[in-house]
């Protein structure tokens, strides 16, 4: 016996929370009757279930967390090499009183001289959603290489570098360790991509171990060798956790890193700017000044950098320098210009809480054609408090006369969610390559996470 809400994202319905709402709304049948209750045990064997005028079957389905050894290859059967199949299957004989599941195969590959994180499964729908590459979902790896990155090298890498194929990788998020090694976050999957982005740059990797997948990350005392089954939390996380436009009556979006493809932008006109004054770019720089406005991150600059220039005039250098950028280079997120037509289909309002610049989103807007959508425009300089204040969400919200609950966030930022949250507001954390590291904490504080716009389109679409 199993709840009929565990039984019902077995058979693939949909995740936990999504399934809870299809029962209380009274879409499911259990054997004829209609049932309102997720708690509910069904025989998992015998019982006939109807979701949505559909008959669903359940599926037991098994989830591995794997930490492959080196020497071991990705695939479920090798004539010559020892698989992961091969070296899982022995020790789990050794360990556990059950057969060996039927059917795992691992969720994409690792090469034979990486090791790290691997997810064995049988769930097929799951795996297809975690190796489609509409998705991008997140792989982060620790990195030996030849020799130390230098500043540009990282830059180079988080913006895009050219390794052989047709288009630059996507932008990628770099943490340089004490040690020397680096964590190296994509969303991407091509074919030795790592060695090449390295190789790339005029260096070469020595050791690669990956550490995360999507919401997974390896436990630390886990050695080679090592697995564990996933809590039902875990599984449930690699779902998509995706917002309804049901009883949405405003959106309301951040611009960079949500809208616009621009956080790396920012990074290099930092330290362009810095370098004029013959300033190293702060490690630490973007993390401090994470939500603030455009007028309060000119005054930080000027009082910490000790710059002789104004607050005015700081901001009038960083506008000249970002407007090429977003002329020629920034491109809109993915799915945004589909999902602001669906918004406005359906009479959904829209607007803008950023801390760029008016003049700067005034360039974004014309260049990109936002104008037919877009009701209201508020910047952090307007409302005199950056996030995660509320302020910038409630003047928007005013603006558009539309109550805070009524209101939908996207945000790229933990500063921004926790503004959009601290507005009475619902918040959808979009995924930027900018705050890869911080992906972990964006989907605690939000309500929902999405890697791009496209995929909320879908889904309503299907609805």
């Amino acid at each position: 016996m199993v709840r009929l809400d565990k039984y019902l994202c077995g058979a693939g319905a949909g995740t936990r929370s999504e399934v809870k709402e299809i029962i209380k709304r009274g879409q499911v049948k259990v054997n004829g009757e209609v049932c309102k209750r997720p708690e509910q045990k069904v025989e998992e064997s015998t019982a006939v279930v109807d979701c949505c005028g559909q008959i669903v079957v359940y599926e037991e389905h098994t989830y591995v967390m794997f930490y492959k050894p080196q020497g071991t290859v990705s695939a479920t059967e090798d004539k010559r090499e020892e698989t992961v199949l091969d070296f899982l299957r022995k020790e789990w004989e050794k360990r556990e009183d059950r057969p060996f599941p039927k059917g795992l195969f691992p969720v994409g590959r690792l090469d034979k001289d990486t090791e790290g994180l691997l997810l064995l499964t049988n769930d097929g729908a799951l795996a297809h959603e975690l190796l489609s590459p509409r998705k991008h979902v997140v792989k982060t790896y620790e990195v030996t290489m030849e020799k130390p990155l230098h500043a540009e090298e990282v830059l180079t890498l988080e913006c895009g570098v050219d390794i052989g194929d047709e288009k630059l990788t996507m932008p990628a998020r770099v943490n340089v360790q004490k040690d020397g090694k680096i964590h190296l976050s994509i969303t991407e999957g091509r074919y030795h991509q790592v060695k090449r982005m390295l190789t790339a740059v005029g260096n070469r990797v020595l050791h690669l171990k990956r550490l995360r997948m999507g919401t997974l990350y390896l436990d630390e005392d886990m050695g080679p060798g090592d697995y564990r089954l996933l809590s039902e939390e875990e599984v449930e996380s690699l779902k998509d956790k995706l917002p309804s436009l049901e009883n949405v009556e405003a959106v309301i979006f951040d611009v960079d890193g949500t809208m616009a493809d621009s956080m790396w932008m920012w990074k290099r006109i930092d330290k362009e700017y810095l370098e004029r004054f013959g300033i190293p770019l702060p490690d630490t720089l973007q993390a401090d000044i994470e939500g603030w406005s455009f007028y309060e991150t000119a005054a930080y600059f000027k009082e910490r950098f000790h710059l002789e220039d104004s607050v005015e005039k700081i901001m009038a250098d960083w506008n000249e320098m970002a407007w090429e950028k977003y002329e020629r280079e920034v491109p809109l997120k993915p799915g945004v210009r589909d999902f602001m037509k669906l918004c406005k289909s359906r009479g959904i309002k829209m607007g803008i809480a950023t801390s760029n610049s008016r003049e700067l989103l005034e360039t974004v807007e014309r260049i990109h054609g936002l104008t037919e959508y877009i009701s209201c425009i508020r910047t952090g300089s307007e409302v005199q408090k950056g996030k995660p204040a509320p302020d910038i969400y409630l003047a928007v919200a005013e603006e558009l006369q539309v109550a805070p609950e009524k209101c939908l966030v996207f945000e790229d930022l933990t500063a921004g969610i926790m503004a959009g949250k601290n507005a009475g507001m619902k918040v959808c954390a979009v995924q930027d390559a900018y705050s890869l590291d911080s992906d972990r904490e964006k989907r605690r504080l939000a309500d929902y996470y999405i890697e791009e716009f496209g995929q909320v389109v879908e889904r309503e679409r299907l609805r």
